[in-house]
């Protein structure tokens, strides 16, 4: 029933540890789930019917979701009761709206096809982990890595590269394999991975940016940037604490 309509550049995770994550390019097929098959959409036409493709879509990614949290809250039980300290602090989780998914294919200029949204749209299911210090986050990532069913596809660190406003995160675009009643399946999942601090200011300049009543200006945005670099300095004598009370091994 798989089809592997979708054929692209992917970056392979080679080695993740806590102070380097190393990729290569290389091309591989892609597979994703046969949408168009009669078992998962009635129509046999490629174009998007919104309201009816995408429950039953968003239902194959929230099957994905419940796969990465519960691997993440098996690994957050295991350190509760055997060490300690935990590296994960909190797990969330999220679905892309209907309305997101929407405007992320218009800004790119994609059809409403279920095969251009597959190809182009890697973030559907969302899970977040937020972890005490910066080196639990690569700690955490390594982790996944290490799980048999879990692929990683893409990286990128925006903790080592900050993006230009100061958000901080690594981010993974990852698959994994979910087993439905006649079918496994490689779903994708992005998985952001940041320290509390992170969380805190990307948090905050959510709230602050798209507050409705107010245009934010370049100001704002300085201030943000100023706040961004006292969290990221935080983080690292935080992260220099750990080093002294000897909680940065495993």
């Amino acid at each position: 029933m798989v089809e592997k309509i979708i054929h692209q550049e992917k970056t392979e995770v080679v080695q993740i540890t806590d102070t380097q994550i190393d990729v290569e390019a290389g091309t591989e097929e892609f597979t994703h789930p046969d949408f168009t098959h009669p078992e998962f959409l009635p129509q046999t036409v490629d174009y998007l019917d919104m309201d009816r493709q995408y429950r039953q879509l968003m239902y194959i990614h929230e099957a994905a979701i419940q796969q990465i949290t519960a691997k993440l809250n098996i690994l957050k039980g295991e350190f509760q009761f055997s060490n300690d300290r935990n590296p994960i602090s909190s797990i969330c989780s999220r679905i892309k709206s209907k309305e997101s998914i929407v405007y992320k294919m218009q800004k790119k200029g994609l059809p409403f096809t279920v095969s251009a949204l597959l190809a182009n749209i890697h973030d559907i299911a969302g899970v977040r982990v937020i972890c005490p210090f910066i080196q639990d986050v690569y700690y955490v990532a390594q982790m996944l890595a290490r799980q048999p069913d879990i692929e990683i596809m893409e990286v990128k660190d925006y903790i080592r590269e900050p993006k230009e406003n100061g958000y901080r995160s690594l981010h993974l675009i990852a698959t994994v394999r979910v087993s439905f009643s006649n079918t496994v399946e490689d779903v994708p999942v992005e998985i952001q991975i940041r320290t509390i601090a992170m969380d805190f200011w990307a948090s905050t300049e959510h709230q602050l940016r798209y507050k409705k009543d107010r245009e934010f200006s370049e100001k704002d945005q300085k201030k943000l940037r100023h706040c961004a670099e006292l969290m990221a300095k935080a983080d690292k004598e935080i992260q220099s604490l750990a080093g002294d009370f000897n909680l940065e091994q495993w």
